[in-house]
């Protein structure tokens, strides 16, 4: 396993909330998993933080090319904001499990084979997130009908997400 990118304490957190995991990807009963309110609450916190990283990324933007940039209508313009939102979110998810929003709500974002989210895993779960999001959020509602609370996005990278602290004794 790589373990490289957590401290001492989150290593002995993380491995034994994944030690509980089976391989079929069922956390062990006393594991809580996200609500989908609280995953609306997330989504809201980060989508604040995602507004001032893209406002920041027009910014660097604008002195390039053309200066009437539209997102979804440049081409480039679009690759460069969808950029920015994934290293953020991907680098969020590889590298400390969670982001800002995650963090503010004790929310762990956990692979269900026992790994650290890998960066293909983080990119298979933006993708199908925004695809999500485009189908006027259907993949995030979905979570609402899914036993622990998965979205598509989860499903496809074969994520879950966890309520920190929910282990009950």
């Amino acid at each position: 396993m790589t373990w490289d990118c957590y401290t001492g304490t989150q290593k002995n957190q993380l491995r034994d909330l994944i030690l509980q995991a089976d391989q079929s990807s069922n956390l062990s009963q006393g594991v809580v998993y996200c609500t989908f309110p609280r995953r609306l609450l997330v989504i809201l916190y980060d989508s604040l933080i995602m507004l001032g990283l893209l406002m920041m990324a027009s910014a660097v933007a604008l002195p390039f090319g053309n200066v009437n940039k539209i997102a979804f209508q440049d081409f480039w313009f679009t690759l460069w904001l969808l950029s920015v939102c994934f290293a953020y979110l991907g680098g969020c998810w590889r590298y400390g499990g969670m982001t800002v929003g995650m963090r503010a709500w004790r929310v762990r974002i956990v692979s269900s084979d026992e790994q650290v989210v890998s960066l293909p895993r983080c990119l298979l779960r933006f993708l199908v997130g925004a695809a999500s999001l485009a189908v006027f959020g259907l993949g995030i509602m979905w979570a609402l009908l899914d036993q622990k609370n998965r979205g598509w996005h989860d499903l496809a990278a074969r994520t879950v997400l966890i309520k920190l602290n929910g282990v009950k004794s």
